[in-house]
């Protein structure tokens, strides 16, 4: 039988264990490390965008599900960075996943870089605009064919142009 001085002890441990490995894994982003093409201070950045703009793509926040109007959007076109207008999804490759947010089979060829993403205590796929470093999204492997992709992206962090 454990003793209440050794139960606090081991629950001490666990937790001292759980809370660095989410530190861990809340560390720097390898995108806002990296060099683009599309550079700017975090000022000129909240200039620009909205501040749910901001969150998303400068702070890699994640918009609320089913919260916005391009989920929806069925017009043929193209899905541009709202950091800098950087193509990055065709309405061709756009699907209902079902998830709440604007699904994609694939991104526009060397539109978006990946890394990886522990912050939730687990490895994802990151999904950032080649150009600026915007998050946009993750990518799931549970997708449609033909690639088998989910590019579940917000919706605040892309903008719609028909045609």
């Amino acid at each position: 039988m454990i003793s209440h001085a050794d139960r606090r002890t081991l629950l001490s441990w666990l937790g001292l264990g759980a809370s660095a490995g989410v530190l861990a894994a809340c560390g720097g982003s390898e995108a806002r490390a990296q060099s683009f093409p599309v550079s700017m201070s975090e000022a000129q950045w909240r200039k620009k965008l909205s501040a749910r703009e901001f969150d998303v793509l400068r702070e890699e926040a994640t918009e609320r599900p089913y919260s916005s109007p391009l989920l929806k959007e069925k017009r043929a076109g193209t899905f541009v960075c709202a950091g800098c207008d950087n193509p990055v999804y065709s309405s061709k490759t756009k699907y209902d996943s079902g998830t709440g947010w604007p699904s994609f089979w694939a991104a526009k060829s060397g539109s978006v870089g990946t890394r990886t993403d522990r912050k939730l205590g687990y490895a994802r796929t990151e999904v950032h605009c080649a150009r600026c470093g915007g998050h946009l999204g993750h990518v799931f492997t549970d997708g449609p064919k033909p690639t088998g992709k989910r590019h579940c992206i917000n919706g605040v962090a892309l903008d719609f142009r028909a045609g």
